[in-house]
């Protein structure tokens, strides 16, 4: 076998999840859509924003970073 600098990629294939959040979750969102905008000043989906926000959550949750998973 030969010793790549590059790892096996990861799975990539995309999942669809559906959730319901309550109201002020929903309120929240759309206020941090239209803080982005302002800040970027591109406009934002909050289900296009959802997954970036997930993903430095779980990033910057140091215990779960540790765990290894």
């Amino acid at each position: 076998m030969a010793d790549l600098k590059l790892a096996k990629l990861p799975d990539r294939t995309p999942v669809k999840l559906t959730i319901t959040i309550g109201a002020e979750l929903n309120q929240a969102l759309k206020a941090y859509a239209d803080i982005y905008e302002a800040t970027y000043g591109s406009a934002e989906q909050v289900v296009d924003l959802i997954p970036f926000m997930l993903e430095a959550f779980i990033a910057s949750d140091k215990s779960f970073t540790r765990s290894g998973k």
